[in-house]
């Protein structure tokens, strides 16, 4: 830790200001006080503090009144924010306008030391951001995310303004956008960094065990639980989670998850304690939340818990312009990996990715490159490289057999995935894996699909 860090304590009850002050200055920092926010501005002026801990409620200028004053500040300040019970939505809202985080009242010491030593490495990372925007400018790089066009530009600097705080982010889109990808970059651009990344995929565990992979278990916990075991909210001890396709995770096993992410404690299953975490928590989807809301399958105290900021990710039709430098980026990597040294792709085959609307989105262009430059192995790719048939039909989708699934002008989104579903069923002669495997989607979600179409089989598409 930096010993000149400053910490500007602004607590209107004397003794919890007093209290804190002495605590905080005995970790090593220079600490300051104010009775509310009114005098923490003057405070700012002339302390100069790169982190705040803020009382919520104050007389004069409450904690989020100063909090929106510091919005316009030229100084970046880190803002631990000091909530009362029952006061979870103010909190929520406090990260909206900018809080690195919130810890509630009693004060836990620890969680609150562990909280300062972040936000201090927060401010030792803004110099590598100011280098990775400049990277942004000039590349259209951004870690593994690839993209000059206004949509990805965006994203970009979203990613930047949120990667080095503490909040939660859900990220949406279609399968195959580069929803993993986005938060694996949040975390590569946060003081978490150094610290553990885990990824779990929600639809991928079955519902009996997934609260022993989430939260950990006890030995003897439940038949076949022979040691205890962490869950992955302890494998990312002071690191970064992801709980991807967070619709697929059972309601119940939700409510358990709020809980986690308000209290920052959990309790193993069998177990009669709890244990505190300190972990970053990324949600994504590829359903729309607010439908999932309606159908009862995400609830939605847990999705305004998550959804603090939102990162939407385009489908890659939307944002064609990209490919050029997508392609170029892939190849120079797919020449690494398979030792290959394809130098570029014809103007006939960028005419072609142009038309093609690309269902499988980002993955679908990888996975496509990856097949051309392992056949080419040096030169320019070629249209004899793609797969058979590929783009002989603007709004179709080849599957392995080679059939051209054609959707009709004016379909609907849901429409057209049926189409793709049913028909990828019936290629693999009703193999729900393989069909999965080839759509690109989990073999539960298959089975969700199949349930809302009212059969199990492939059958007649209907209206």
């Amino acid at each position: 830790m930096n010993v000149a860090q400053k910490v500007l304590i602004v607590e209107d009850e004397l003794n919890a200001r007093l209290g804190l002050a002495e605590l905080i200055s005995g970790w090593g920092y220079r600490t300051e006080m104010a009775e509310d926010g009114v005098e923490a501005l003057e405070k700012i002026a002339s302390f100069q503090p790169s982190l705040l801990v803020l009382d919520m409620r104050m007389p004069r200028m409450d904690g989020l009144q100063l909090l929106a004053q510091l919005r316009e500040h030229p100084t970046k300040l880190s803002v631990i924010m000091l909530t009362a019970q029952g006061t979870i939505d103010s909190a929520v809202e406090a990260m909206r306008l900018g809080a690195y985080d919130y810890i509630q009242k009693p004060v836990d010491p620890h969680r609150l030391r562990t909280i300062l030593a972040n936000a201090s490495r927060q401010q030792e990372t803004e110099r590598e951001l100011e280098i990775t925007r400049r990277r942004l400018r000039d590349t259209g790089v951004l870690g593994a995310l690839v993209g000059q066009s206004k949509a990805m530009q965006e994203i970009f600097v979203l990613i930047e303004q949120i990667a080095s705080s503490n909040v939660s982010v859900l990220i949406t889109g279609e399968s195959g956008t580069g929803k993993e990808i986005v938060s694996r970059t949040l975390h590569q651009l946060s003081p978490r960094a150094n610290k553990p990344f885990v990824a779990v995929n929600c639809a991928a565990i079955p519902e009996t065990l997934i609260e022993s992979e989430i939260f950990g278990h006890e030995k003897g916990a439940f038949t076949g639980a022979v040691e205890r075991r962490a869950g992955c909210f302890e494998l990312a001890e002071e690191g970064t989670l992801l709980l991807d396709e967070i619709g697929e995770m059972p309601v119940a096993t939700q409510a358990k998850l709020l809980r986690v992410l308000e209290d920052h404690r959990l309790r193993r299953l069998g177990s009669k304690v709890e244990t505190a975490v300190d972990v970053r928590v990324l949600a994504a989807t590829n359903k729309n939340p607010q439908s999932a809301i309606a159908d009862g399958h995400l609830r939605g105290d847990l999705f305004y818990r998550l959804n603090v900021f939102n990162i939407h990710m385009p489908p890659l039709r939307q944002h064609k312009e990209d490919i050029p430098l997508l392609v170029e980026v892939m190849i120079r990597d797919m020449n690494t990996r398979h030792g290959r040294s394809v130098q570029g792709v014809s103007d006939e085959l960028l005419t072609i990715f142009a038309a093609y609307d690309w269902p499988g989105n980002v993955r679908e262009l990888r996975n496509t490159l990856e097949r051309a430059v392992i056949l080419c192995g040096d030169g320019i790719l070629q249209r004899s490289h793609l797969p058979p048939g590929f783009g002989a039909q603007n709004g179709s989708a080849t599957l392995t057999n080679g059939e051209q699934v054609a959707v009709p002008v004016g379909a609907t989104v849901e429409a057209a995935e049926r189409m793709l579903i049913l028909k990828t069923l019936d290629a693999t002669g009703n193999n729900k894996t393989r069909a999965a495997e080839i759509l690109g989607i989990s073999l539960k979600t298959l089975h969700n699909k199949l349930k809302e179409y009212g059969q199990s089989t492939p059958g007649t598409l209907g209206t």
